[in-house]
């Protein structure tokens, strides 16, 4: 067996060093750059803000108009008393629901009994006089056809008739004026509604100038709300009305958590409130339940029915001092602030007047210190959610 020249492996190891040399060098050279690279990328990856955004997007919308309104009963009325007198009974118990006409308490009826006995008596002795006066006179119409009385005697005599006539028309007058201020004695309620506390306590005495009377009276069934709505939705909502008059109408609770009563527009006021800028409008609710309540506040939406619009999530939606405004990521992921004119809301949806196109995306989550400009990183991309 022979034995290999170690001179001859040496100098082969050296040529083969030699050739990977620049092998090497060439590898080095093209890999630095892209390293470089890398590093940049990823230092600018750690720089930009993670976002959660939404595309904005057209599609029909529910036009739906919130505000805040006040229960008002159609009715609220003071129970006072038309005649002084003292108070006997009351017949209601405080918080009762009362009809119309059922009686709420009693004064002291008898002074007014006395004065209508009067009026009728006096009524009486003039319509005896009278009666006793006519027959004069047709006595007289025969005498003077006879020539036994002269004809200003007869003239007088119908004189007297007149004038007596005429006072059975005021003595008619005095006695339904006593017989009137006698039923007053009884109060009844004017409109059904539910009572209050009582503001008087029997065997008192009660005046017809008594500012604070003897009950308050509130209708509550049906029942209304006053909201106001801002100028700029007033052609939107004549739009509405003009189509629709009878436009549906939701009370929500203070939370806006649960739907309290459901009812339609009964009337818009006829003039916009210069001080305010806003227009006052009135809801009807039948309220059998009675879940609406005087002087409640209550959330209101009113419905106008549906139209094309560009919807993003309200989530996206910040408030400046110019006014309202959106974060848009660029194609470079880059956000960059618009302005938006907004319009209805439905739900967490909001419509988009101006200033936004359908497919542009919107920063929804991650807005905290995000400056025009900035670098962001998408995290997710959510579209437009439909509101409740």
């Amino acid at each position: 067996m022979s034995v290999a020249d170690p001179s001859r492996f040496r100098r082969a190891r050296t040529l083969l060093l030699a050739a990977s040399l620049p092998i090497a060098g060439l590898l080095a050279w093209w890999a630095w750059p892209h390293a470089a690279d890398d590093a940049t990328s990823n230092e600018d990856n750690a720089k930009a803000t993670p976002v959660r955004v939404a595309r904005a997007s057209a599609e029909p919308l529910q036009l739906r108009l919130k505000a805040i309104g006040t229960v008002t009963p159609l009715h609220n009325v003071v129970v006072r008393s038309r005649v002084d007198g003292e108070l006997l009974k009351l017949h209601f118990h405080e918080g009762q629901h009362v009809d119309a006409g059922t009686l709420l308490a009693q004064i002291d009826p008898r002074p007014y009994q006395v004065l209508l006995a009067q009026a009728q008596g006096t009524q009486q002795q003039n319509l005896a006089e009278l009666e006793n006066a006519e027959r004069q006179l047709q006595r007289f119409r025969e005498l003077q056809a006879q020539d036994y009385v002269s004809a200003q005697e007869l003239s007088d005599q119908q004189s007297k008739v007149r004038q007596l006539q005429g006072r059975r028309q005021s003595d008619q007058a005095t006695v339904d004026e006593a017989r009137l201020q006698l039923q007053y004695t009884r109060i009844t309620a004017p409109v059904s509604g539910r009572v209050g506390l009582r503001r008087v306590d029997m065997g008192n005495l009660v005046r017809s100038s008594d500012a604070d009377g003897l009950v308050t009276l509130a209708q509550t069934a049906p029942i209304s709300v006053l909201f106001t709505v801002p100028e700029p939705e007033l052609p939107a909502l004549l739009d509405a009305v003009r189509t629709q008059p009878a436009l549906a109408v939701q009370a929500w609770d203070r939370e806006e958590r649960r739907a309290l009563a459901h009812g339609t527009l009964s009337s818009v006021d006829n003039l916009i409130d210069t001080g305010t800028g806003t227009l006052k409008l009135r809801a009807l609710f039948a309220n059998a339940d009675e879940a609406l309540f005087p002087n409640q506040f209550v959330n209101i939406r009113l419905q106008l029915g549906e139209q094309a619009a560009v919807v993003i999530p309200d989530a996206a939606v910040q408030f400046g001092s110019k006014g309202n405004y959106v974060h848009v990521i660029d194609e470079g992921n880059k956000a960059q602030r618009r302005d938006v004119v907004l319009g209805p809301a439905d739900g967490t949806r909001v419509s988009v007047h101006s200033g936004l196109q359908a497919g542009e995306k919107v920063v929804v989550e991650g807005i905290d210190g995000l400056e025009d400009g900035s670098a962001v990183r998408i995290i997710t991309e959510d579209a437009a959610q439909a509101g409740t």
